[in-house]
């Protein structure tokens, strides 16, 4: 999942971008309207922490104009008003949630997923390839009954191979989803982790690669079916 906090209180904008890093995303920060502006129109988020009191561009006008260009971008927008009218002001705006500082960072991250559900097509709980099979909610991977540990970045590259459902995905596109900005994209940091990915996970090899293009998993499935 792809994140851009645009917070101009750098403390709690960088707390907030370690703590949505440790939970796997990847995080851009912004600290004022106009820089967050710039970084929403080159790079499609899947969630936008927007902090509604920012200086020069507001938050307010910063939420309008990201929902008039049609984005499927959601944003989660904060304040230090938790009164219904503020609340009610910013869902008017397009907004499409609230939350009131301060706040439970779990909560925080609570919303940040659920948003992040509603920005892309709707994934079953498990995803599976073969014998192998990763629960998003439980951030786990199993394969022959065992427990495979996973960094963030080689589950998150597991994760959007197996949601492509068999299309190819390119080095770009991993880089884009499961690293941020501060990734440089012309090192080798994708063949690393996939190669430490392909390793752990084991035999037989469950990753394509496909020259030129990117890397599938043909086998990927998704399926409603849970644990019990």
């Amino acid at each position: 999942m792809r994140i851009l906090v645009v917070e101009d209180e750098k403390p709690l904008a960088d707390a907030i971008a370690r703590g949505l890093r440790r939970e796997g995303m990847a995080v851009d920060v912004a600290y004022d309207g106009e820089t967050g502006q710039e970084k929403a129109s080159i790079t499609r988020y899947d969630v936008l922490v927007l902090d509604r009191d920012l200086p020069g561009m507001s938050g307010d006008d910063l939420c309008r104009e990201l929902v008039s260009s049609g984005t499927l971008t959601r944003v989660l927008m904060l304040t230090a008003s938790g009164a219904v009218e503020d609340r009610v002001a910013g869902l008017s705006l397009g907004a499409d949630d609230y939350l009131a500082k301060p706040f439970a960072f779990v909560e925080l991250i609570a919303r940040v997923r659920a948003l992040g559900r509603r920005a892309t097509p709707a994934q079953p709980p498990l995803l599976t390839a073969l014998d192998l099979e990763l629960d998003s909610a439980r951030r786990t991977v199993r394969r022959r009954d065992g427990e495979i540990d996973l960094t963030r970045k080689e589950f998150g590259v597991l994760e959007v191979l197996l949601s492509a459902g068999g299309a190819v995905v390119s080095s770009e596109e991993l880089l884009e989803r499961v690293w941020d900005e501060n990734a440089d994209p012309f090192t080798t940091t994708v063949r690393v982790t996939m190669m430490t990915l392909r390793k752990k996970l084991g035999e037989p090899s469950i990753i394509e690669t496909v020259v030129g293009s990117g890397y599938r998993i043909p086998s990927a499935a998704r399926t409603e079916h849970t644990r019990g």
